[in-house]
């Protein structure tokens, strides 16, 4: 039986989604706790990896196991056995075909930054900071660049494994709510750190350190070292990831944090 999960986590307690041989990331929170309701081994595997501090409202895991259990087993079950920062939100039957991974059509991440002249006292795991004022508008307009199918080559880790810099942006938006800019992305898939490569860049425009239309030339030249630095994991949040209707999986939990889902463009 292959069965779906929908879960949030608080990425400031892991050193990231993937397993290490210290079991410090969510996926060996997880794996232990499933194990253990299924009175067997357990693998997992996510919609999208997410590295150390980042935070996810609902990553997709999918996983196969012999043991009979209700659904609610793999929620209520696997939630009484993890650590308090992270929960299963849902849990679903699915078919043999489907892949967290592979099945997914878009991932959508947010990135919230708090932008006045004093550091944060409070939640300073939970959002970025930047201290001089952000041209929220320009860099809205310098966003739309990055729209599309390109070579992201400026925008990924020099570790980054992918075969191919080639990604797909469907939708970027930064909007400011009082003090905090949020950036919004939708992509096909993503490189490693792409969207924290992309929010410095974009500070770096807003904030008058690089000129309009430095973006399409680093974009351009596919040369990491000319872009800007990679920003704080901390602000950063997968907030949802598409599949196609077929496979059955619920929307977007209406009681995820409020403040990313609240915090919208209109």
């Amino acid at each position: 039986m292959r069965v779906a999960l929908g879960i949030e986590y608080d990425g400031a307690a892991f050193c990231g989604w993937q397993t290490q041989p210290d079991g410090c990331g969510v996926q060996d929170a997880l794996e232990r706790a499933l194990s253990e309701v299924a009175a067997q081994e357990v693998k997992t595997v996510c919609a999208g990896r997410t590295d150390a501090s980042v935070h996810a409202v609902c990553q997709i895991v999918h996983f196969d196991t012999e043991a009979v259990r209700p659904l609610s087993a793999w929620v209520r079950g696997v939630n009484a056995l993890i650590p308090g920062s992270v929960a299963v939100l849902w849990a679903r039957e699915v078919s043999a075909e489907f892949h967290a991974r592979f099945s997914a059509i878009a991932r959508r991440y947010r990135y919230f930054l708090l932008n006045r002249a004093q550091r944060p006292g409070l939640f300073g795991q939970y959002v970025g900071w930047f201290h001089s004022h952000l041209d929220t508008q320009l860099m809205q307009a310098e966003a739309q660049t990055l729209v599309g199918e390109h070579d992201f080559s400026a925008f990924r880790s020099v570790d980054c494994q992918a075969k191919s810099p080639i990604r797909t942006v469907h939708d970027l938006l930064v909007f400011r709510r009082d003090d905090l800019v949020c950036f919004d992305i939708t992509a096909n898939a993503y490189l490693q750190h792409m969207v924290r490569n992309i929010v410095g860049a974009l500070v770096y425009v807003g904030s008058g350190r690089q000129q309009p239309n430095w973006i399409a030339d680093i974009l351009e030249a596919r040369d990491r070292s000319r872009a800007a630095p990679t920003f704080s994991p901390n602000g950063l949040y997968l907030n949802s990831v598409e599949y196609a209707a077929h496979w059955g999986l619920p929307d977007l939990p209406p009681h995820a944090p409020t403040s990313v889902l609240l915090a919208t463009s209109e």
